[in-house]
């Protein structure tokens, strides 16, 4: 199922070798039914003869499709180039009247190298170089970044309507945040996805301690969007959907109702807890009007789509401003207490890469990534980077399992990103910020000195080093516009968000993702336990002291008084 979905454009994705063998639930369960069709000859159940030797092989099981990163450009990106600047499609450019901008790709491809950090993943990240570190943003949120952008631009458009229009001109979903990637097609028309022994249900894989996919017998993850499989931590921030969902089923709401709760809370989340954090609560609440019992209204001046029904994705938001997360990922993670494990490993050591059974030792406690109400904050929660205009080592030289080894693949992901900007028809960084009614910066404050960019630098260049110049915390005026308004531009024509379907949504003072993680019991038993604090020895008790540390009886002191 589910070949066809787009499934390009991720930071990095997994392809490790597949554990051994599982026998899966499902072939249990197909075997468990095919129990109850044996032939039923004078009230008793007969068993079947044996069945003759089959003429030709029999059909393999069915496999789960495995994600594959950067194969090509999601379908229809380059609209611009291909069907004009004006269009709108399945993508389509919010600044139509700009032209594109063309560097030599000798020029990006220097750049590039100017933009790898060339540190090794730690060992602790206790040892982290504080200046990388962005504190007010906990990492577990440019994982859940990643997960919005997979929900946004899966392309369900059928296999053989996508190859009729491979420019995605007339056959296309619009982008959504409707957890498409958890929910598919929904249980008649994605039933692989769910518990065929409870109706409504979503199929989970608990194995090891380890909250997990579901899987096939190779280990690929029955999914919605097989890229959440890519790596280890939106592997199991997947779970956590898939967790809370089955919580409501228990709680007594229908499938509807879970479905529709998951989803207003988690679009919530985005507008309320993730975008701050991105753009800063301010340029939100800009952009959003909001009045009791009437829908939030989106005031936008840039990105608006001329059929609000059917809206289109920015390029300058998918091929620039959204890879501000490229900038943000570490080399490294503290999946645990006392456990740092880096994103790329060498070949038979830990690493996060994904499409294979979560390990484990490699459980997430969630208090590592994220703000967890009632749990002390470690000394060492994974932060993001800074967004700036380094990306750490590891993503300079991705590995096989990301990039196919073929004769001039690019494996620099900073590389692929400023090439893909060129050949979409990105336009340059000062020509938006004008377009915006902003002061450009100029290429010698963006660090630019080769007069052959011309004054002018890439899209997703000049988003970052905007908001680096800024301190690095959140994206500057162009990168944060763009991305406010398209993601709260997308929820403002969804008939079916809460922005217009319970508008007056609101789940409580300081509710965060935490609390997400909490309502849908996704916290690690092993997260909270608390290891006995063992005491100095000039505070223990005395029958607790080493002997040789005990006082000496002393003859000569006086008698306790008796008591009477």
């Amino acid at each position: 199922m589910r070949g066809h979905e787009e499934q390009a454009g991720c930071p990095f994705s997994g392809a490790a070798a597949p554990g051994p063998a599982r026998v899966s639930r499902r072939s249990v369960l197909a075997g468990l039914a095919a129990l109850t069709v044996l032939p039923v000859l004078g009230g008793t159940a007969q068993a079947a003869p044996p069945a003759p030797a089959p003429s030709r092989p029999a059909a393999p099981p069915r496999r789960a499709p495995r994600a594959s990163h950067a194969v090509g450009d999601p379908r229809g990106s380059d609209v611009a180039v291909r069907s004009g600047r004006g269009s709108e499609a399945r993508f389509g450019l919010m600044f139509k009247q700009l032209p594109a901008f063309e560097p030599p790709d000798a020029l990006l491809t220097a750049l590039a190298v100017s933009m790898n950090d060339g540190k090794r993943p730690l060992s602790d990240v206790a040892d982290s170089d504080v200046a990388f570190d962005n504190p007010g943003m906990p990492a577990g949120y440019i994982y859940l970044g990643q997960f919005i952008d997979h929900d946004m631009t899966l392309d369900r458009t059928p296999l053989t309507l996508q190859q009729q229009d491979p420019k995605g001109t007339v056959n296309y979903d619009s982008p959504r945040f409707d957890l498409a990637s958890v929910y598919g097609r929904g249980p008649a028309g994605s039933p692989e996805l769910y518990d065929p022994a409870r109706p409504g249900y979503l199929l989970c894989n608990d194995h090891d301690g380890v909250r997990d996919l579901p899987r096939d017998e190779d280990g690929a993850a029955w999914l919605g969007d097989p890229r959440n499989d890519e790596n280890l931590i939106v592997a199991q921030l997947h779970a956590v959907f898939l967790r809370l969902h089955n919580r409501l089923r228990d709680e007594g709401s229908s499938f509807e109702q879970a479905q529709q709760q998951v989803r207003w809370h988690y679009q919530w989340l985005i507008v309320n807890d993730y975008l701050p954090r991105i753009v800063g609560r301010d340029v939100v609440d800009r952009l959003l009007r909001r009045r009791r019992g009437r829908p939030i209204e989106f005031l936008g001046r840039f990105y608006k789509p001329r059929n609000p029904r059917k809206p289109y994705m920015p390029v300058e938001f998918s091929g620039a401003a959204y890879r501000f997360g490229h900038s943000t990922i570490r080399a490294e993670y503290e999946v645990h207490d006392q456990l740092t494990v880096p994103i790329f490993g060498a070949d038979g050591h830990p690493d996060l890469r994904g499409n294979r059974p979560v390990p484990g030792d490699l459980w997430i406690d969630w208090n590592y990534f994220f703000e967890i109400p009632g749990m002390s904050t470690p000394d060492d929660r994974n932060t993001a980077r800074t967004i700036d205009t380094q990306l750490s080592l590891p993503l300079s030289r991705l590995p096989s399992t990301v990039v196919a080894p073929i004769a001039g693949a690019i494996v620099s992901l900073a590389e692929r990103n400023l090439l893909r900007g060129k050949r979409l028809g990105l336009p340059a960084g000062q020509d938006v910020a004008v377009a915006m009614g902003l002061t450009p910066l100029t290429n010698a404050q963006l660090g630019l000195t080769d007069p052959r960019w011309q004054g002018k630098a890439p899209l997703w260049f000049y988003v970052l080093k905007e908001a680096e110049l800024l301190g690095g915390t959140r994206l500057g005026p162009v990168g944060g516009t763009i991305v406010a308004e398209v993601l709260l531009g997308l929820m403002a024509c969804d008939p079916t968000s809460y922005f217009t379907a319970n508008p007056d949504l609101d789940p409580g003072a300081g509710y965060g993702f935490g609390s997400f993680l909490l309502w849908a019991d996704a916290i690690d038993p092993r997260a909270t336990e608390q290891p006995e604090e063992e005491l100095p020895e000039d505070e223990l008790p005395e029958d607790e002291l080493p002997e040789e540390d005990l006082p000496e009886p002393d003859d000569e002191a006086e008698p306790e008084p008796a008591v009477p």
